[in-house]
């Protein structure tokens, strides 16, 4: 969603060189070709976005992209998924997620089921049998490495994790495989392509960084964000698009609890269209405030700040 569009028609780049044994996901063959494809999908990418895609994509390396929330983190992973036609895996972070949530565990009721109707068996007979496949409940992180299929795997929200969730991830994203104890060693077949966002809430530890490609998205320029309206909002007047747009930024501008992202931009002026607007005046700025701000004291602080008329 930010960065600069390329052109659609750009090359598209030949096979990988020669050579080349990095354990990549092979899903681009060129920077130009990450632009466009990515451009067609509706992702404005610029070329530091596109070139460090490529880079993950290439290398075989997860790419952690850091920045304020709306800014297109998760939209990034979700246009990869489109463009590439691959499965797109979520795991959603949050404070108190474990490893049963993010990696596996066992159907307990489904075990105790079968235990029941095999009263006869001895328990090494029935163990062998409960931790067998049919009783694995598969979580996002194993998911992603089984299968030959290609995915994307979201790591979302990845500082809102505990730290020790930051190992699971440090020991899935080295090697790609996971030991499960009454299984073995799940390694996979084909590494899935792995985007990791962060607010940046919280500091991520050096070592999960180290394993990872970095790329920082923060609000877009002015006229990059008048395109990225403009893509998402088809309908919408050109001119309204570019007010929308510069009040938008000076709300950014001024101190605010939370500023204004640009998903938020997008669905203003979604809510302006929706509304018939043909341009934007006090009256029309103060009663759709609350679309892209989303705190009293803002809303407040952004109708003096732009000097309207609070009556």
């Amino acid at each position: 969603m930010t960065g600069a569009t390329t052109d659609e028609g750009a090359d598209a780049g030949g096979p990988p060189p020669e050579g080349t044994d990095a354990p990549g996901t092979g899903f681009f063959h060129s920077v130009n070709e990450v632009a466009a494809r990515l451009g067609r999908a509706g992702y404005l990418a610029s070329p530091a976005v596109a070139t460090t895609v490529f880079l993950a994509d290439r290398l075989g390396k997860p790419l952690l992209v850091e920045g304020p929330a709306g800014v297109g983190k998760t939209e990034l992973a979700k246009a990869l998924a489109r463009v590439t036609g691959a499965r797109l895996i979520r795991l959603q972070c949050y404070e108190g997620v474990d490893e049963s949530r993010a990696l596996y565990e066992w159907n307990h009721a489904k075990q105790l089921l079968r235990i029941t109707a095999g009263r006869d068996e001895t328990w090494e007979q029935a163990r062998t049998d409960i931790f067998g496949e049919e009783f694995l409940l598969t979580r996002p992180l194993l998911a992603a490495i089984r299968g030959t299929d290609p995915k994307v795997l979201l790591i979302d929200e990845t500082d809102k994790a505990d730290v020790e969730v930051e190992g699971l991830l440090l020991e899935v994203l080295s090697d790609f495989q996971v030991s499960v104890p009454e299984l073995g060693t799940l390694t996979a077949e084909r590494r899935p392509f792995v985007v990791l966002t962060s607010n940046a809430t919280r500091e991520l530890s050096e070592a999960l960084r180290r394993r990872c490609l970095f790329l920082h998205l923060g609000f877009p320029d002015e006229e990059l964000e008048r395109r990225i309206v403009r893509s998402r909002v088809p309908g919408l007047d050109e001119a309204l698009a570019a007010s929308v747009v510069r009040v938008v930024g000076a709300l950014r501008a001024m101190d605010l609890r939370k500023a204004p992202s640009v998903a938020e931009t997008v669905d203003w002026a979604r809510t302006l269209l929706a509304l018939g607007a043909g341009t934007l005046d006090d009256a029309l700025v103060r009663d759709s405030l609350g679309v892209i701000l989303k705190h009293q004291e803002d809303i407040r602080r952004a109708t003096a700040g732009l000097r309207l008329d609070a009556a």
